[in-house]
C-alpha cells in the first residue's frame, strides 16, 4: 500500500509510527465493538482497524462509508502479523475524498460474478479487481521487454500518421473519416510509412501502433482498434532475418511475463517460456497436413480458423506452441510483398497454439514490380503516389511484421476474449465507454 501523497511504500521501520494512507474502501466488517475496513490502491491492500470505545465518532462514520468511496487516512502504523501485511493502521483521522454512489452497478470483490457485458459497461470498475488489473500490469511488463529487446537490436522509435489518404493495406475494411473538405481513412497499420521510412536512412524503426480495421467480424478473438507492435528492418537478406526479429522479440516478451509472478498467482496462470528457434512449416505442408486431417481446405486458399485450431493441435503433439507458416501463395498476400518463384510469396505468420499472432513478409523494393502487383492487385497505382515517391530514389531490400498485443496476451494467459486484453474495446457493437 502507497502512502499518500507519497511513492513510497510502508517499511517495518516505520511501525509505531504516524502514516497517512489513501485509496478505495474494498471492504467494511462491523463486529459492534471494534470494524476492519480494507483499503485498496494500485499496489494492494492494507487493514484498517478502529475502536468504537477509543473513537466512537470516528467509528460511525467508517461503518456508514459506501463501498468504493475514497478516503485518506492518517494513523498509527502497528505490527500485526495476524494481517495480510503484517502491520494495520489504527485511525486517527479520516477526509473523505470522494463518496461512492449505491449500489454499485458491479461488485470488485464479491463472488457472484457478473456477466462479461456488465463488466465492459462498467470497465471503470472492473478494472478495479485485483485480476483485471493484473493483466495490464502485465501487458505493460512484456510491452517494457519489447521497447528493450528491439532498442537491443539498433530499432528506433517512430510514430506514423492515422490519419491517411488511401488504403495502408489494398483493402476495403476501412474506417472512413471526413478531413475538411476531402475524404480520409483510419490507418490500418503503419505499413506504408514504415516502409516508406527505410528509404530514409533510418534503416530498424518501430511503433507501439493503433489498427482501425472496419471488419464486421464479432469473435472472440477480433477487435476492430488493437494494438501491434510494429517493425521495419532494411538490408535484409531474406525474410528469415525479420522471423529471427519476431521470434526473439517474442521470447523476451514471453521470459518476461514469466517473472510477473504476483500478477500471475493473481490469474493462476503458469507461464513456460517457449524454446527458440520457433519450428517453421511451409503452407504447402500445412495444407497436406491438415487435408489427411478431413479438412476441405483447398490450395491457394487462407486457413480459416478450424483449420489453424486443427493445426495447433497438431503442432502440439510435436511440442509446438509457436510455429511459422512460410511461403505462402502470392495471391493471398498484400501487392507489397516480395514473390518467391512465381507462385509463392516470401511473406509468413506466427501462429500460437492455432491462434495467428503476427503476420509479415520481405518488400518489394523494386518501383517497377511493385507498379506491377498494385494493378495485379486490382489496385490503381496513382491512388499510391506519395507512397511510390519513396521507392524511386533509391530502396534498399527491407521486410517487416506487425504483431498484435491483444492476441499474444490471450494466449499467454489463456483468456477467452480478447477484449480482456484492452483497456476499452472497440468491436462490432461497442462504441462506449
Amino acid at each position: 500500500m502507497y502512502r499518500s501523497h507519497y511513492s513510497k511504500e510502508i517499511s517495518p521501520n516505520e511501525y509505531n509510527s504516524t502514516v497517512t494512507v489513501a485509496g478505495w474502501v474494498e471492504e467494511i466488517r462491523n463486529l459492534g465493538s471494534i470494524a476492519f475496513l480494507i483499503l485498496r490502491d494500485k499496489k494492494g491492500t492494507l487493514q484498517l482497524t478502529i475502536l468504537k470505545k477509543k473513537t466512537p465518532e470516528l467509528f460511525e462514520r467508517f461503518i456508514s462509508l459506501p463501498r468504493e468511496s475514497v478516503i485518506s487516512v492518517k494513523g498509527l502504523c502497528k505490527e500485526n502479523d495476524k494481517v495480510r501485511n503484517g502491520y494495520e493502521i489504527l485511525p486517527e483521522t479520516c477526509d473523505v475524498l470522494s463518496l461512492a454512489e449505491t449500489p454499485l452497478p458491479l461488485g470488485v470483490v464479491d463472488k457472484v460474478e457478473a456477466d462479461f457485458d456488465t463488466r465492459l459497461d462498467n470497465r471503470i470498475i472492473d478494472l478495479r479487481k485485483p485480476e483485471t488489473q493484473a493483466i495490464f500490469k502485465i501487458r505493460n511488463t512484456v510491452l517494457a521487454a519489447a521497447h528493450e529487446y528491439l532498442r537491443s537490436q539498433n530499432f528506433i522509435e517512430v510514430h506514423t500518421p492515422k490519419i491517411i489518404a488511401s488504403s495502408s493495406e489494398g483493402g476495403t475494411d476501412m474506417f472512413r473519416v471526413r478531413y475538411f473538405e476531402k475524404e480520409a481513412f483510419l490507418a490500418q497499420s503503419p505499413q506504408l510509412y514504415k516502409q516508406s521510412l527505410m528509404a530514409t536512412g533510418l534503416d530498424r524503426v518501430y511503433e507501439i501502433a493503433w489498427y482501425f480495421r472496419a471488419e464486421e467480424h464479432n469473435t472472440r478473438r477480433h477487435l476492430n482498434e488493437s494494438t501491434a507492435v510494429d517493425i521495419e528492418m532494411a538490408f535484409i537478406n531474406d525474410e528469415e532475418d525479420i522471423m529471427n526479429i519476431l521470434e526473439h522479440l517474442v521470447h523476451a516478451m514471453w521470459k518476461r511475463a514469466s517473472e510477473c509472478s504476483q500478477e500471475l498467482e493473481i490469474l493462476k496462470k503458469v507461464v513456460t517460456i517457449p524454446k527458440l528457434p520457433f519450428a517453421r512449416i511451409t503452407y504447402d505442408e500445412v495444407v497436406k497436413t491438415i487435408q489427411q486431417e478431413k479438412s476441405p481446405i483447398e490450395w491457394g486458399k487462407d486457413l480459416s480458423t478450424e483449420d489453424e485450431r486443427l493445426l495447433g493441435e497438431i503442432m502440439k503433439t510435436k511440442g509446438e506452441d509457436f510455429y511459422f507458416i512460410t511461403k505462402y501463395p502470392l495471391t493471398s498476400k498484400p501487392f507489397y510483398t516480395m514473390p518467391d518463384r512465381e507462385k509463392y510469396s516470401r511473406g509468413f505468420d506466427l501462429e500460437c497454439k492455432g491462434v495467428e499472432v503476427s503476420s509479415g513478409s520481405q518488400r518489394i523494393h523494386d518501383i517497377a514490380l511493385l507498379i506491377e502487383r498494385l494493378k495485379a492487385c486490382g489496385l490503381d497505382p496513382k491512388d499510391f503516389d506519395a507512397y511510390l515517391k519513396a521507392f524511386r530514389y533509391g530502396m534498399p531490400p527491407h521486410g517487416g511484421f506487425g504483431f498484435g498485443i491483444e492476441r499474444f496476451l490471450m494466449e499467454l494467459l489463456e483468456l477467452n476474449n480478447i477484449r480482456e486484453c484492452i483497456l476499452f474495446p472497440r468491436d462490432r457493437t461497442r462504441l462506449s465507454p
